[in-house]
């Protein structure tokens, strides 16, 4: 499909009808997907694609303990996990619950039953972290995994299928490891994506302005603004 398009539609979908999705499309998919950017092109992702329904089961298990501490930050009026103004994160702050039970998610509850379930995991000795020793959170290693989650949801959205990228999983990355045989260290786990042919296909999302978030010349600058036609 045409690329804007395709960007501007492609939301995170996570009710999905039940229809396989075949293999020579899900191929399709990733042999699109690899074409995403990396550090010095070095492709450290791999993709575990789960179809036993045991590996399935547990791992959606493991997922819902990390939404549920996902959910008491959110109840608590929180960012989940975010730093403080520091750049840090300090641990749980008060007034967080991790013992409350969280709202049921019809997507966790579910999740096992989806046509498509993979687990994206980065080595990390493939990622330039550029920010390594600042004093605050890193994030730049991620910019050479997630353009290509991305491109994965794009590309399974040129197939009529949609998805969504979550990390909730992330919380319990031993125990993924474990049941995943995954190598870790020195592989992180950097995510689950389900895809499927979605029972609604989002059609118009909702962002922010570009004039909300790009400025000219300092980081208060003046905004970026439509030419006048």
């Amino acid at each position: 499909m045409e690329l804007v398009e395709a960007m501007r539609t492609t939301g995170a979908v996570r009710r999905f009808v039940d229809e396989p999705v075949p293999d020579e499309v899900l191929f399709r998919v990733f042999d699109s997907a690899r074409f995403a950017p990396s550090g010095g092109n070095r492709q450290g992702w791999r993709v575990i694609l789960l179809r036993d329904p045991d590996v399935r089961a547990e791992l959606q298990a493991l997922t819902r303990e990390g939404y549920a501490e996902y959910a008491a930050y959110v109840a608590a009026g929180r960012v989940p996990f975010s730093p403080e103004d520091d750049g840090r994160w300090h641990g749980t702050p008060a007034g967080v619950d991790l013992t409350a039970p969280p709202p049921q998610s019809e997507f966790i509850e579910t999740m096992a039953s989806a046509p498509v379930l993979a687990v994206l995991a980065v080595d990390l000795r493939a990622l330039a972290v550029t920010d390594v020793d600042l004093d605050r959170q890193s994030i730049v290693g991620g910019a050479s995994i997630y353009p290509f989650a991305q491109n994965v949801l794009l590309a399974a959205r040129n197939e009529g299928l949609g998805g969504v990228l979550t990390t909730f999983l992330c919380r319990r990355e031993a125990q993924v490891a474990s049941l995943l045989a995954i190598p870790a260290p020195p592989f992180a786990v950097a995510g689950l994506i389900a895809l499927g042919r979605p029972e609604h296909m989002p059609r118009k999302l909702t962002r922010k302005p570009v004039e909300a978030f790009v400025t000219v010349d300092r980081f208060g600058g003046a905004p970026l603004q439509s030419p006048p036609i």
